[in-house]
C-alpha cells in the first residue's frame, strides 16, 4: 500500500540519507528531472542542484540532520536536458534511521511568472524615475522664463496705455503668467513628494480652487462667454492633495470650454454632495459629450481623443484619473452624444 502511494503520487517524493544521497525517488520525481532512478541515487544530491543554490541547500540539509523540520524551502534543480526546475520542499528527518523523508512541489511556472513581474516592475520603476526627472527638469527650467516675463509686467508703465482693451489683455497676461509660476512651484513640490512616496493631504476648499481656476482661465472664460454655476453648500471641502484638486478643476473646465456644442456658449454646473458616505464632486457640462457604448471604456486611457476638431493630446482625463486613484479616490462619467457629460469624483473617506 505504501509503495503504491509512493509510486502514484503526482508530487515528487523521495528519501535521502544523512550522507547526502537519494535512497529512493518516485516516478514523478524521475519524470520531472528526466533522470533514471539509478542516475539519481548514484550521485550526491547537490550534484543535481543549480550552482547558485548549492550552498543554501547544503546549509538546510545540515539543519535537517540536527532534527529540524523543513517547510517550504525553495531551490532550483537542473534537469537532464539542462532546464532549471524550481521546487518547494517539505521534509521530516527520522534520526533513528538516519533518513530524511521529503516531498517537493514543482513551482517553476509560479517562479517564472513572479520573476517576469519583478522584471516588469523594475522596468516601470526605471520609466517612472525617468519621467520624474523629466518633469522636474521641465518645471525647473520653465521657472526662469516665467520669472522674466513677470518681471516685465512689474516694470511696465500702464499709465501710458490708453486703450482699455489692450490694458485688459495685459492684465490677463500678467495674471496668467503668475498663475503658471504658482503652478510650477506646486508641481515641483508635488514631484518631490511623489519621488518620496508622499502626498500632502490637506483640507481643500472647493470654492478656493474654483476661484483660482477661474482666474487662471479668465481670458478664455470671457472670450467664450462661459457660464459657470456652482453650489458647494452640501460639502465645502475634502481632504485631498491641493495640486491634484487644481488639476481636476483645470482639466474639466478646460475640456468643457473646448468641447462645447458649436454655436452655444459653454455652460458648467459644479456641485458637491455626500454619496455612500463619501464626499463627491459632480461636474456637469452641456457640451458634445461621449458615445459611452462606443468609447466608454477608453475615456480615461492615455492618448485617447474623440474629437479631431480641437487641439489636444488625450492626456488630461488620463492624468486626473491617475491622480485621483493614487490617493484612494475614484472618478466616473455619465454621458450621451451632444447632451454633455457628468463627471463624479468620489474622494477617499
Amino acid at each position: 500500500m505504501k509503495q503504491h502511494f509512493f509510486d502514484s503520487s503526482v508530487d515528487m517524493l523521495c528519501i535521502a540519507n544523512y550522507e547526502g544521497y537519494f535512497v529512493e525517488v518516485n516516478p514523478a520525481f524521475m519524470n520531472l528531472l528526466g533522470f533514471s532512478r539509478e542516475e539519481l541515487v548514484s550521485k550526491k544530491i547537490n550534484d543535481f542542484v543549480f550552482d547558485h543554490d548549492k550552498d543554501s541547500t547544503q546549509e538546510i540539509r545540515e539543519g535537517i540532520h540536527k532534527n529540524e523540520k523543513l517547510i517550504n524551502f525553495q531551490n532550483r534543480y537542473v534537469s537532464k536536458l539542462g532546464e532549471i526546475v524550481w521546487l518547494s520542499w517539505s521534509a521530516v528527518p527520522v534520526d533513528t534511521e538516519k533518513l530524511v523523508y521529503a516531498i517537493a512541489r514543482d513551482i517553476t511556472d509560479e517562479m517564472n511568472l513572479k520573476n517576469e513581474r519583478i522584471l516588469e516592475l523594475t522596468k516601470l520603476k526605471s520609466v517612472n524615475e525617468d519621467l520624474i526627472r523629466l518633469n522636474y527638469t521641465t518645471s525647473h527650467d520653465l521657472r526662469a522664463p516665467i520669472n522674466n516675463l513677470i518681471s516685465l509686467f512689474d516694470v511696465l508703465d500702464y499709465s501710458v496705455i490708453k486703450d482699455e482693451d489692450t490694458m485688459q489683455i495685459l492684465r490677463y497676461m500678467e495674471v496668467s503668467a503668475k498663475g503658471v509660476k504658482e503652478s510650477l512651484e506646486s508641481y515641483l513640490n508635488l514631484i518631490e513628494s511623489a519621488s518620496k512616496g508622499l502626498h500632502s493631504f490637506t483640507e481643500v476648499f472647493f470654492d478656493n480652487i474654483l476661484v483660482k481656476t477661474r482666474s487662471t482661465l479668465s481670458a478664455i472664460i470671457k472670450s467664450s462667454q462661459s457660464q459657470i454655476d456652482f453650489d458647494f453648500s452640501n460639502c465645502e471641502s475634502a481632504y485631498f492633495d491641493n495640486a491634484y484638486m487644481e488639476s481636476i478643476f483645470l482639466n474639466l473646465m478646460t475640456n468643457s470650454i473646448k468641447y462645447t456644442i458649436p454655436g452655444s456658449p459653454p455652460k458648467m454646473e459644479i456641485r458637491t454632495e455626500i454619496r455612500d458616505g463619501k464626499k463627491t464632486l459632480l461636474f456637469k457640462d452641456y457640451g458634445q459629450g461621449f458615445d459611452m457604448e462606443k468609447n466608454g471604456d477608453k475615456i480615461f486611457e492615455l492618448n485617447q481623443r474623440f474629437n479631431d476638431t480641437q487641439e489636444g493630446k488625450g492626456v488630461g482625463l488620463y492624468l486626473i484619473q491617475n491622480q485621483i486613484n493614487s490617493l484612494g479616490g475614484a472618478i466616473s462619467v455619465e454621458s450621451e452624444p451632444n447632451k454633455g457629460a457628468t463627471f463624479s469624483v468620489a474622494f477617499p473617506a
